[in-house]
C-alpha cells in the first residue's frame, strides 16, 4: 500500500482550512491535519514533521513567515494568503509556492505537484550521497548483505575471504582481501596483517604484535603494519 503524503495546514481562518481540506480530499492520497491555533500547529510539526506544510502568513498572533523559518530542515511548505505583499519574502525562505486566496483547485494542484517534485528530488539526492552501511558479498550462489556494524574482522584465505560476524558465524566469499578492504569505509576498518582487516570499533586492546578484540579473539599484527597500527590507534 502506497504511503499517503502527510500534510499540516495552519490558518487562523476556519473557512480557509475547510478549502484546503476539501481540495486534499478531492486529490486523494493525502493525510491532512489542520490547526487554527499556530502554536498547536507548530507543536505538531515539531513532534512529527510533515511532508508538506500549508501556512497562512497574516495571522492574529504570529506570522507564517516566522513559522516557516522555524520548520525542520527539508520540510516543504506552501504559503496560502490573501496578501501579495509577502511574495518576495516567502520565496526568500525557499517556499515551494505561494497561493493567493481565493485560489482554485487547479492552482492548488499545480502547487502540490511542485512540492511532490521537490520531495522526490530531495530523496534522490539523499540516496546518491548516503554512505552505505552494509556490503554485499556472494557466498556460493547467493548474495549476502552484511551490516558494517556486524563485521568483527576479515581473514584472507586462498583466493577467498572469510568475514567473521559479531552476531555469530562467518561468511566465506570468493573475493580477495584487498577487494573486500576497498568496499569498507576508510577509517572504520584497519589492515593489521597481510591476512587480516579488523573493525576499529571491535578492538579491545593492541600492541606491536597482536590485537585483542572485544570478543576475546586475538589476531597477529604483521611487522610491516606494526608502526602504522600504533600510530593510527594510539
Amino acid at each position: 500500500m502506497e504511503r499517503k503524503v502527510r500534510c499540516i495546514a495552519i490558518d487562523d481562518e476556519p473557512l480557509a482550512l475547510e478549502v484546503i481540506e476539501k481540495f486534499c480530499c478531492r486529490m486523494g492520497g493525502i493525510e491532512l491535519h489542520t490547526y487554527s491555533d499556530p502554536d498547536e500547529g507548530m507543536a505538531a510539526i515539531k513532534q512529527s514533521p510533515p511532508d508538506i506544510a500549508f501556512l497562512d502568513i497574516e495571522m492574529a498572533d504570529v506570522s507564517g513567515l516566522d513559522i516557516a523559518a522555524k520548520l525542520p530542515a527539508g520540510t516543504c511548505f506552501i504559503f496560502t494568503t490573501a496578501y501579495l505583499d509577502y511574495a518576495l519574502e516567502g520565496f526568500n525562505l525557499d517556499a515551494v509556492d505561494y497561493l493567493h486566496k481565493p485560489f482554485a483547485y487547479s492552482r492548488f494542484e499545480i502547487a502540490f505537484a511542485k512540492a511532490l517534485r521537490r520531495i522526490e528530488h530531495s530523496r534522490q539526492d539523499a540516496s546518491v550521497t548516503a554512505v552505505p552501511r552494509s556490503i554485499v558479498l556472494k557466498q556460493e550462489y547467493n548474495n549476502v548483505t552484511i551490516p558494517l556494524d556486524d563485521i568483527l574482522y576479515v581473514e584472507a584465505m586462498e583466493g577467498y575471504s572469510k568475514i567473521f560476524r559479531e552476531s555469530g558465524g562467518c561468511i566465506v566469499s570468493r573475493i580477495i582481501l584487498k577487494n573486500v578492504g576497498s568496499m569498507l569505509p576508510e577509517g572504520e576498518f584497519v589492515r593489521i596483517h597481510r591476512s587480516y582487516i579488523v573493525s576499529r570499533n571491535k578492538i579491545h586492546s593492541f600492541n606491536r604484535s597482536a590485537v585483542r578484540l572485544l570478543t576475546g579473539t586475538v589476531l597477529p599484527v604483521g611487522r610491516q603494519y606494526a608502526s602504522g597500527i600504533i600510530a593510527l590507534l594510539s
